[in-house]
């Protein structure tokens, strides 16, 4: 009987384009492309619920700086080994062409900073968070195919059918280059598609959240704790799987205790918040007085245009007169 051999999937051969001198970098196209999915369903979650539209502009100019500082940061703080001590560069660590963005830190510098905004314009907090939660995660599934193209974070060697394939890359000069190198064809090493693992769990984290959130009507907040009880507690177990070097704290990844434990602070905070979901009202009254100002101008508009017109003796013309 003729064995049947499934092919592992293959890595890109490279991960950066480049046009003239100036790189296409797959892993920023990739972050790129979750951002404007991201945005594209806040804007409409968020003004179904009641709020600005305007409001979510307003977040994202503050939010996707703050959620980039806060992912390199995170990233360097937990793997700092690879940019401090002898024979380091510490200047790489400001180099975010070359991976590594911790969504942990990103997502809370994000929050905090656009927390900050909408406390100075006296907009409702957890309207806005309970909007973008689904978002959010959708644009981190997107995101991991950055991993992808850049052949980082997987995880241990592996024979399953869906191993993915680690190509040797090297640049024009011939030299290793792992993230802007082109393959040479050679498989280095056969590993469990972690990126792959964690944009799937992502997607079903999604589709779960959009699906509690018109079940059960959710607000204050619940929406946006769920995202992180829910994401948190795949990434848990993701992190066994990986195989990159990383800091530990008593034989346990870092990034093993810390989604530990925001996933168990997630589900105590999501409970402790009231169930329902706020009126137009409380979302945001400022926009909701705007739209009754216009609906009664534009009533009011109507009704003058319908009205019959006077001639200057005050005497009504048309066919009204001649009756």
């Amino acid at each position: 009987m003729q064995e049947t051999i499934l092919a592992n999937i293959p890595s890109p051969p490279q991960g950066v384009w480049y046009i003239g001198p100036f790189p296409l970098r797959a892993y920023a196209l990739c972050i790129i492309t979750g951002i404007i999915v991201a945005m594209a369903l806040s804007l409409r979650r968020y003004k179904e619920r009641g709020g600005d539209p305007e409001t979510i502009w307003d977040a994202a100019i503050v939010a996707i700086p703050a959620g980039i500082i806060g992912g390199r940061l995170y990233h360097v703080i937990t793997d700092w080994d690879k940019y401090f001590g002898e024979g380091k560069n510490p200047w790489q660590a400001f180099n975010i062409t070359a991976g590594g963005l911790g969504i942990i830190g990103a997502v809370t510098l994000g929050t905090l900073a656009v927390c900050a905004l909408l406390r100075h314009k006296k907009v409702p907090i957890a309207p806005v968070a309970d909007s973008i939660a689904p978002t959010i995660i959708l644009a981190q599934a997107i995101g991991r195919f950055g991993n992808y193209f850049n052949q980082e974070l997987y995880g241990r060697p592996t024979d399953v059918p869906w191993a993915l394939d680690i190509f040797y890359r090297v640049d024009e000069a011939g030299n290793y280059a792992p993230l802007t190198g082109r393959s040479t064809g050679e498989v280095i090493a056969s590993v469990h598609p972690t990126f792959l693992y964690e944009a799937l769990w992502n997607v079903t984290v999604f589709f779960l959240i959009i699906w509690a959130d018109r079940k059960f009507r959710m607000g204050h907040g619940r929406v946006f704790w769920l995202y992180v009880a829910g994401y948190t507690l795949g990434r848990f177990f993701i992190e066994f799987m990986r195989a990159d070097e990383a800091n530990t704290i008593l034989g346990l990844r870092v990034n093993t205790w810390m989604s530990a434990l925001i996933f168990i602070t997630a589900v105590i905070i999501f409970f402790l918040l009231p169930k329902g979901r706020e009126t137009k009202e409380e979302v945001d009254p400022a926009y909701q007085q705007s739209l009754r100002e216009e609906e009664h101008e534009a009533l009011d508009d109507a009704a003058v245009a319908s009205s019959p017109a006077k001639d200057a003796h005050g005497e009504y013309g048309g066919a009204l007169k001649d009756t």
